[in-house]
């Protein structure tokens, strides 16, 4: 079976997680940068991976009302769905950062020195949910 990549969008750095070949567990990955070779660089690691689907987070308020964040999140998925010769999706990751912090948190590491493990953790949680929800059904 193929797996599923999970991206955290963000402006500096994208957090990243696959899922296992069974697409029921997710891991994290190193986090990207995100800069101007960013597409290629998910392009071969989707290819290295076999991956058949990519899930790009999509960060809304608490109310679902759309943010500056979203924006940035849509404009993402929008440049991977061009670039990109698989599907791309994108699922909501309310709080999955706060989420991440606080098992990181739990686990013993210091947020302020994991900076790039949070956006890694946040991908892994927000994965997670669209897989879980995705095999629900």
């Amino acid at each position: 079976m193929a797996r599923i990549l999970g991206i955290d969008p963000g402006t500096r750095r994208c957090g990243v997680a696959l899922t296992d070949s069974a697409e029921t567990m997710a891991f994290p990955r190193e986090a990207l940068a995100y800069d101007t070779d960013f597409v290629p660089r998910v392009a071969r690691l989707a290819a290295e991976e076999a991956v058949e689907l990519v899930v790009v987070g999509r960060p809304v308020a608490l109310s679902g009302a759309a943010t500056q964040s979203t924006s940035f999140a849509d404009e993402l998925f929008e440049r991977l769905s061009e670039h990109l010769a698989l599907p791309v999706v994108q699922h909501d990751e309310r709080l999955t950062t706060a989420a991440a912090q606080r098992s990181l948190s739990e686990a013993g590491h210091r947020l302020k020195d994991h900076r790039s493990r949070i956006d890694s953790a946040a991908a892994v949680v927000m994965l997670q949910h669209y897989v879980d929800a995705r095999n629900a059904h």
